[in-house]
């Protein structure tokens, strides 16, 4: 798979374990698929380091750093040392955090205490949060108490984003809901990203959310090594040369031209992740 545009991966957890084996072939082929640029995120303390790691090695990728709203029990004590280090040159957004009711491996009330400790880092640093959000089923419990969260945080409050400079203070990865939920976040100020999720059929209302998206609030991803589309070389694992895929899914419904759709991603991830070194491509 070979793409002339420029390609973004908002979202791909390269240092999962699923790509120690052949991870250098991975890097080899999401490069020659011309992609550009690449945030590596992290879900605990362990994945926190290797997403750094990584950045560090390519130069051209960024890393984030956070604990998974699955974790947020397991992990609440490290989770202090863990953010302290937020301020490195190769972090360029916190997370994922978020909150999750669909497999409800913490309780809600420490997934909270867990993103609200992220927005605190995220408004002190100017950083934005990397937002993970589900429901079971076609609920949307999570997808309310997230935005109720963001509301009463700094981020919702009068001048509250202002450390972010007029950037989004948060990006909904892998966007999943309804459009009155991606409404909501886009009030907020903040940006959709759209994974392989949108291809399943109980996404059905990404299709029609995904027009009202503004160009410079849109990016893509593929959350590998998770969430692989039809189409993918491989079904069973997702890679972020994959991320072609979804680009021109969102191109067709929007009515829009892949390599100007690409450009236009290429240039969001630039204003939503300002680094601080200089990328190698």
């Amino acid at each position: 798979m070979s793409s002339q545009f420029p390609l973004t991966d908002a979202h791909g957890h390269l240092q999962a374990d699923r790509f120690d084996a052949d991870r250098v072939e991975v890097i080899a082929r999401l490069r020659s698929a011309g992609m550009t640029r690449l945030l590596v995120p992290s879900w605990d303390v362990a994945s926190s380091h290797g997403a750094v790691e990584i950045a560090r090695e390519h130069v051209w990728m960024d890393a984030a750093i956070g604990i998974h709203p699955h974790h947020a029990s397991a992990a609440a004590s490290h989770r202090a040392a863990l953010l302290a280090r937020a301020t490195e040159p190769e972090i360029v957004a916190i997370g994922e955090t978020g909150i999750d009711t669909k497999r409800n491996y913490a309780p809600l009330a420490d997934q909270i205490a867990n993103l609200e400790a992220h927005i605190d880092v995220a408004v002190q640093l100017g950083k934005p949060l990397i937002l993970h959000c589900r429901s079971a089923g076609e609920g949307d419990d999570a997808q309310r108490q997230l935005m109720k969260t963001l509301r009463e945080s700094p981020i919702g409050a009068p001048g509250g984003a202002a450390a972010f400079e007029g950037r989004a203070p948060f990006i909904l990865h892998s966007a999943s809901g309804s459009q009155g939920y991606i409404e909501e976040g886009l009030a907020l100020g903040g940006m959709i990203s759209v994974s392989g999720l949108a291809f399943r059929p109980e996404e059905r209302a990404t299709a029609e959310w995904i027009r009202i998206v503004p160009a410079h609030r849109l990016l893509t991803e593929t959350d590998a090594p998770w969430l692989s589309m039809p189409g993918a070389p491989d079904p069973s694992r997702n890679e972020p040369a994959n991320v072609a895929l979804t680009l021109a899914w969102i191109a067709a419904r929007r009515g829009e031209g892949v390599g100007e759709l690409a450009a236009a991603i290429s240039a969001t991830y630039d204003r939503a992740f300002p680094r601080h070194r200089p990328r190698s491509v």
